[in-house]
């Protein structure tokens, strides 16, 4: 099967690391921690501005499939630059990216699948769509909700999770990297039935 590359959206540095709009990136973390035989550690990528590890998985036909699992270091509204470089440095195609991104427009610890479609507003997707010169990629929406009352959305979703948000926090990341894994053996069809049935 062709390589797959999976990218967590979010912001650089310990300042936003636990933020709403890092979610994607703690997904990230929760696969590399389940490589095996051991646990893997983001390393430095010299030919984009991304941390990644590289990795095989099983495939539902009893294959193995090229992994990369990425992390920009580049600020949000500018993720689409690392991506498409590491896209062409690993000779992957626009339609196996898959794109990790906290969604507004779903409840909290809400999961969908989707290829393509617009961006609603995402900083992080409108620099994808523009990088890779299309949509047709795969994004995996995790439910942050929206903001309460009349905050601004920019402001909520670069705010720490709720103590609330927090108990549920690591089953969403969970169930977010389960998706991920079923969209690289399975393909996106399946997974969006099993994913979207729950």
């Amino acid at each position: 099967m062709n390589p797959l590359l999976v990218v967590g959206l979010g912001n650089p540095g310990p300042n936003y690391e636990l933020t709403r709009h890092n979610v994607g990136q703690l997904v990230l973390d929760e696969l590399a921690s389940r490589t095996s035989p051991m646990p893997s550690s983001f390393s430095a990528h010299k030919k984009s501005n991304a941390m990644i590890v590289q990795t095989r998985w099983n495939t539902a036909d009893g294959g193995e499939r090229q992994v990369i699992l990425a992390k920009p270091r580049s600020y949000m509204n500018l993720s689409g630059g690392p991506i498409a470089a590491l896209a062409k440095f690993f000779n992957v195609a626009p339609t196996d990216v898959v794109v990790v991104h906290d969604e507004l427009d779903l409840g909290p610890g809400v999961i969908r699948l989707k290829r393509g479609g617009g961006e609603n507003g995402h900083n992080g997707l409108r620099s994808t769509s523009k990088s890779l010169g299309t949509k047709d990629y795969v994004r995996v929406r995790v439910g942050i909700g929206r903001p309460p009352g009349r905050q601004d959305p920019a402001d909520f979703v670069l705010r720490n999770f709720s103590a609330r948000e927090r108990e549920e926090l690591a089953f969403t990341v969970a169930t977010a990297a389960d998706a991920v894994e079923l969209i690289a053996s399975h393909g996106l069809e399946i997974a969006q039935n099993q994913v979207h049935a729950r």
